[in-house]
């Protein structure tokens, strides 16, 4: 039987956009998206690449799911441009301001509704945050196991066996499906260019929308009101820098002075 995956995606903001670009929402407290450019977080876009290597050695139907606003059906159209099957968004003004476990709560309960599955991949941590809590909260509303910064999974007669990244190196990790994996970087899931047919065919594929009550979201647990920490401040740190000449008549004099003000500064 082919496998069904599902890969938890997030939206954000390319991280390789310039600091100058950035600004924060003061009343949200996050990163205002400007003009920026969206991208899939960039593990997640790993994950999805294991998905997809998986689907084209032995078969699968790979789900793109992400909780987020209008927007984020361009990253799950990125998704199945890059070979996903379906995609789903959960978007919600309920959900506006949840916490990691409201997150994977919403997540449970899609993948959930979306119907079977053997493997969950999501990446290993999201690029904007690096935020490494949802994966393990969704493990744990899933009752499933749960393994975080794996490079490459095996998936044969009902078991997973996946390569997890330890500080010396690495090690093999073998358990039942359904099963939970955050996936890390490694030169074997560099996430794949989508080709222009690929992206044309996505562009006019539907993307269903699903609201709480969709899902049956328990409203205690989402939520501004239900998270269980608050962000008090964001800001981009502002660097500044000043250039002092060093005089003196000679090299040792200005020698002399460097070392005084070192000193003064107590930086020697």
């Amino acid at each position: 039987m082919p496998l069904n995956i599902v890969v938890c995606i997030k939206q954000i903001i390319d991280p390789e956009t310039p600091m100058s670009q950035f600004a924060i929402d003061p009343r949200t407290k996050r990163q205002a998206p400007g003009n920026n450019p969206l991208v899939i977080s960039p593990y997640d876009a790993n994950a999805l690449e294991v998905a997809i290597q998986l689907k084209e050695k032995q078969g699968a139907k790979v789900t793109a799911i992400s909780v987020g606003g209008a927007t984020t059906t361009t990253a799950l159209r990125s998704a199945l441009s890059m070979g996903a099957d379906e995609a789903i968004l959960v978007n919600d003004p309920f959900l506006a301001g949840s916490d990691q476990r409201g997150i994977a709560h919403a997540l449970a309960k899609t993948i959930c509704k979306a119907g079977a599955y053997d493997l969950i991949l999501t990446g290993c941590e999201s690029g904007d945050w690096a935020d490494r809590a949802v994966p393990a909260f969704l493990a744990e509303e899933l009752e499933i196991g749960y393994v975080g910064y794996v490079t490459r999974i095996e998936v044969r007669d009902g078991q997973v066996i996946v390569r997890r990244v330890v500080e010396d190196g690495y090690e093999l990790i073998e358990a039942k499906i359904p099963f939970l994996a955050a996936i890390s970087s490694d030169e074997t899931n560099t996430a794949r260019y989508a080709k222009l047919r690929d992206i044309m065919t996505a562009a006019k594929k539907m993307i269903p929308v699903w609201k709480a009550a969709d899902l049956g979201l328990d409203p205690e647990r989402i939520g501004l009101g239900a998270a269980r920490a608050a962000i008090t401040d964001v800001y981009i740190p502002v660097k500044e820098s000043k250039c002092e000449m060093i005089e003196g008549n000679t090299p040792e004099e200005k020698a002399a002075t460097l070392a005084a003000k070192l000193r003064e500064l107590k930086l020697i």
